[in-house]
């Protein structure tokens, strides 16, 4: 399926990763992100997904191509992307306000302009109440509420989000999925969202990248059009959603990425 999206906030270009000069995790990944849309990630196990997002944080170096921001090439972290970790990577030992502001202080911004800006965020991820709480405390679906509050409190233009989800049972990752939409749509960030679950990538996705299996590389883009309006169950009973899973079901199987 073919779509084009204007406003393309960060690239992809022959990307390649090699680990130990014999292992070839990537090969020749070109990707356009459109900004303010949500893009998945979608392949089976051990094909890279992490790999890819870890190489466009900035965390592992490419062993070829090149990504751009902005139409600017970008090596290394940098503060226009923020990752939230599949694990929430909390620190135990501090409080919610603490775990949320940890990026803010990091850049040295002001005790009180940092406690206005999580405090913010702590509630439109639904934790007012919460901010003197530990992580232990917190439910799976508390946690990580808490780590995306922190990823959105350092204004980062692209949100990076490795299987965020996953840690908790069904009934809280559809609340989840329905809040980060809800949320998307107050904040208009860029999303890179990687998954192993066909559900999820068309209930959530503007674009839905499939990967192939190792060595990971772009097997098909699709592009979900539904209307997302009313709750998920209604959503996810749509014609055109479930013709969307069974599409996507079909190219993976086509390309003997899942074998039955």
């Amino acid at each position: 399926m073919e779509n084009v999206m204007s406003d393309i906030i960060l690239e992809t270009e022959s990307i390649g990763v090699v680990y130990q000069q014999s292992v070839v995790a990537l090969e020749n990944v070109s990707l356009n992100i459109p900004s303010g849309k949500l893009t998945a990630i979608l392949g089976p196990s051990g094909c890279g997904k992490t790999t890819l997002l870890k190489v466009i944080a900035g965390l592992i170096e490419p062993s070829t191509g090149i990504i751009r921001v902005k139409g600017q090439e970008i090596k290394g972290p940098g503060p226009d992307r923020a990752l939230v970790f599949q694990d929430f990577a909390l620190l135990p030992w501090a409080t919610v306000l603490q775990n949320v502001a940890f990026g803010l202080r990091a850049r040295g911004v002001q005790k009180s302009e940092r406690e206005k800006t999580s405090l913010h965020y702590i509630k439109e991820v639904g934790l007012s109440g919460f901010e003197d709480k530990y992580p232990h405390q917190l439910s799976g679906g508390m946690r990580q509420r808490t780590g995306l509050a922190r990823a959105l409190t350092v204004n980062s233009d692209i949100l990076l989000m490795d299987e965020p989800f996953s840690a908790v049972d069904e009934q809280m990752r559809r609340k989840l999925q329905e809040d980060l939409l809800n949320l998307l749509k107050i904040e208009s960030k860029s999303v890179i969202f990687v998954t192993h679950s066909i559900e999820e990538a068309v209930y959530l996705a503007d674009q839905v990248v499939i990967l192939s299996g190792r060595p990971g590389s772009i097997a098909d883009i699709v592009y979900p059009e539904i209307d997302r309006r009313g709750d998920i169950d209604s959503i996810r009973r749509q014609p055109r959603y479930i013709e969307l899973v069974d599409e996507i079901w079909g190219s993976l199987r086509s390309l003997s990425l899942i074998h039955i």
